[in-house]
């Protein structure tokens, strides 16, 4: 198991044939948005002077409000409870192997990103009086590296009411204002949402050269204007 201190990107584990437990919760460190959830210095600002994330409600087009704000520590029980919703099928998609089960080592570095390397957003839904996770997004940068990957996961009672776009704008906006010049994420070739929403945010879409399954979408953080 790679240590909190020493993630790996997907590519890194490739490189190294392994599977490491990543801040991102995913095995391969291969993002994918629609089905849930989530590397030390490079040439850019220091991340840990960056102004403090200001929390924000979005309504949806179903009437449903959000609250978006950061990760915290005491988010372990509410990933893990979003976790539990997934049907297999989606756990498969988003982690790209059979996950039952969370372990502690995962929970602990999704809920404690690092402040030079990652950034990390949750969507709490308040219904009933009860709150609950219900989307979430993060990046996370290799070591010497100026590109994040990106992931961006909504639970499926929440899809397809403007939430996911919600989020990968902010994420968009939070990784070009601390530096980064390029974001990424690899996408399974049959996720068409993911596919459709980066390419409304200009994302290319590409074959992955080493795996006929996936897609590679990329986006140049400071050479383009913010779509929607």
């Amino acid at each position: 198991m790679t240590p909190a201190s020493t993630p790996l990107t997907w590519r890194e584990a490739k490189r190294r044939r392994s599977m490491p437990v990543t801040p991102a919760l995913g095995g391969r460190h291969r993002f994918n948005e629609l089905t849930f959830f989530p590397y030390n210095n490079v040439a850019m600002q220091d991340k840990s002077e960056a102004t403090n994330f200001v929390p924000f409600k979005v309504s949806l087009c179903n009437e449903r409000e959000v609250l978006v704000r950061e990760i915290t520590g005491d988010d372990k029980a509410g990933l893990l409870a979003a976790f539990n919703k997934l049907s297999a099928d989606a756990r498969y998609a988003r982690f790209m192997a059979a996950m039952q089960q969370l372990p502690e080592a995962m929970l602990e570095q999704a809920t404690h990103p690092s402040v030079e390397r990652e950034f990390a957003l949750v969507a709490i839904a308040t219904e009933n009086k009860v709150s609950s996770i219900v989307a979430g997004a993060r990046y996370a940068a290799a070591p010497g590296s100026d590109t994040c990957e990106f992931a961006v996961t909504v639970d499926d009672d929440w899809h397809r009411l403007g939430l996911a776009r919600r989020l990968l704008g902010t994420l968009i906006d939070i990784a070009r204002s601390r530096g980064f010049r390029c974001m990424e994420g690899y996408v399974l070739s049959s996720n068409t949402g993911m596919r459709r929403l980066a390419k409304r945010f200009g994302f290319s879409d590409l074959a992955c050269p080493d795996d006929a399954t996936l897609r590679v979408v990329t986006l140049a953080l400071q050479d383009s204007e913010r779509k929607r």
